[in-house]
């Protein structure tokens, strides 16, 4: 399961440069104190809405959504990347996965000229080896470095396939239309851990009893195949939101609002539930500032991705402008040491 991935922290290092859609133009969302939002844009795909609120001192969430090229060549497998990154004890860990997990997944889709199942095993591994390498460099200096860690939430949509790989608490949760009665099925495709439990297992077995290999496990990477037009979104998210909102009232809130905004409106839900529980008022617990929020809530990360179905039944001849989103935080000068800064408020 590569759980030293959680074990560890690194140093920060970060890229230069901001957010872009390949147009130019930023797409580095907005902030409002402790929130950070990205309420709509384009993925090849369809629509995503992103949202952050940071409830720790340093923000210790990282997230990032990149569409278009999968790999560096030209003739490489294109599709959406969606990463959530919870920290633990610190910011370090899910900085230095963000820097690099999606850099490695490229690589070795460059290798292999597609995606697959091995080549994010892979990109999970080499990001390790990264990440504890470094450690070592820093470890007679600050031995601590052991005591922070990070959870790693990816999914891939490739070729029309879904990919989930998890390691830790966070989710992932598909919106699937049930054509027999119109509503929509909230479907964990991650556990903590993964996919791998068998209620799950045995959810997608009877959505599809004439496809025995709906879900396949091979390398700890779980691969749902196949994604079908009553597909409508997915939820990916830190485990601060599932903490307040059941997967079914998070798919039902997705599915009964629009589009814009709704990464936004699942944390107001989560937020609201979070002030309730402590019989105070989401007004007031707007009004606390980081580091003391973190006694009402955790870091939460939100990223909903919605599926265009015929986009996504086209995905081999689908090409579009490169997208890269980060949600949150404050970039630092290129592959410069540096101590982690908190994210700046408004």
């Amino acid at each position: 399961m590569l759980s030293r991935l959680m074990d560890f922290l690194t140093a920060c290092w970060r890229r230069r440069g901001s957010s872009s859609d390949g147009k130019g133009s930023e797409v580095s969302g907005r902030k409002e104190g402790l929130l950070w939002y990205k309420d709509t844009g384009q993925h090849l795909f369809g629509e995503y809405s992103m949202a952050v609120v940071q409830a720790n001192n340093l923000l210790e969430d990282q997230s990032q959504i990149e569409s278009g090229p999968l790999s560096l060549l030209d003739t490489g497998p294109y599709g959406t990347f969606v990463g959530v990154y919870d920290g633990h004890g610190g910011p370090e860990t899910s900085r230095y996965v963000c820097d690099h997990l999606f850099q490695h997944l490229k690589r070795f889709a460059s290798e292999q000229k597609s995606m697959s199942m091995e080549v994010i095993r892979k990109a999970y591994q080499a990001t390790e080896e990264g990440f504890l390498s470094v450690v070592t460099k820093q470890w007679p200096m600050n031995p601590q470095i052991a005591a922070v860690g990070s959870c790693c939430l990816v999914g891939v949509i490739c070729g029309g396939i879904l990919y989930i790989a998890n390691l830790g608490d966070s989710r992932a949760v598909l919106g699937r239309v049930v054509r027999a009665t119109g509503e929509v099925l909230a479907i964990q495709l991650s556990s903590e851990h993964n996919v791998a439990i068998e209620s799950v297992r045995q959810e997608m077995h009877s959505l599809h009893p004439d496809d025995s290999k709906i879900v396949v496990l091979k390398h700890n990477v779980w691969r749902v195949k196949g994604l079908i037009q009553h597909d409508q979104f997915l939820i990916f998210a830190s485990d601060g939101l599932w903490e307040h909102l059941s997967n079914q009232d998070a798919v039902d809130i997705v599915q009964n609002n629009p589009h814009n905004g709704i990464a936004r409106r699942l944390i107001k839900a989560a937020l609201q539930e979070a002030a309730k529980k402590r019989e105070m008022r989401y007004s007031d617990l707007k009004k606390i500032d980081r580091g003391v929020r973190r006694h009402f809530h955790d870091d939460i990360t939100v990223v909903v991705v919605f599926l265009d179905s015929n986009l996504v039944s086209r995905a081999s001849s689908v090409r579009g402008p490169p997208l890269s989103v980060r949600g949150g935080g404050v970039p630092l000068p290129s592959r410069t040491l540096a101590p982690c800064a908190a994210p700046m408020e408004t």
